[in-house]
């Protein structure tokens, strides 16, 4: 028998992200997902550093990589459009509960405990610190989109001016300190060139 559960995940390098905006750079949502990942990890570790938490990076790199598994089936929906009104909202999670059981459907029954918790992080049925693991995961979700439009405002689309203060505001919220000191110690080289980067840091002398 032939499980399909990888095929149709290589197949989230298809969806475009931000389809109602003007980018300079297309963004999937594969490359997203890695980049969740890479934030998750980064942030918890942060957290554990320079705050005295006890985070499982690693955890949160596994479920950032799956976050957005389910678009494979519907989409990526531009968020202004699903959080429109709560019916809207509530539809999509439906959907978004109906992909997470078909791609579940493609793993082998034996495999089937690892990966429920994974595409379906809200259920619960996860790890016990899988909750406060998840709190990171969208944490750098909401960061890599900030991140996205500092790098499209820095090449000089200002399609994404709105959207950038937007996510701040969003960040701002979560109130975290691991957000909080990402922003201030690691955002700022986004908005720099190469030749800037390569004059202020540790790889200037390669």
């Amino acid at each position: 028998m032939s499980y399909h559960f990888s095929a149709y995940m290589y197949r989230l390098r298809s969806i475009r992200r931000w389809s109602l905006m003007r980018s300079t750079a297309p963004e999937n949502v594969a490359e997203h997902s890695f980049h969740v990942a890479l934030l998750a990890h980064l942030l918890c570790e942060i957290g554990n550093g320079m705050f005295g938490r006890h985070l499982n990076a690693e955890r949160a790199a596994t479920l950032a990589l799956f976050h957005d598994a389910t678009e494979v089936f519907t989409g990526d929906i531009p968020t202004p459009v699903k959080h429109h009104n709560p019916k809207l909202l509530s539809n999509f999670r439906e959907m978004e509960g109906i992909a997470a059981e078909r791609l579940l459907s493609m793993v082998p029954p034996a495999l089937q405990e690892t990966y429920a918790p994974l595409l379906s992080p809200g259920d619960h049925s996860g790890p016990s610190g899988d909750a406060e693991l998840m709190k990171m995961v969208k944490a750098a979700d909401t960061l890599d989109a900030y991140l996205k439009c500092a790098w499209e405002l820095t090449a000089g689309n200002r399609e994404f001016a709105v959207a950038k203060q937007q996510l701040l505001d969003k960040l701002d919220r979560l109130n975290l300190p691991e957000t909080a000191y990402f922003l201030e110690h690691f955002a700022p080289s986004f908005e720099m060139t190469l030749d800037e980067l390569s004059e202020d840091g540790p790889s200037s002398a390669l």
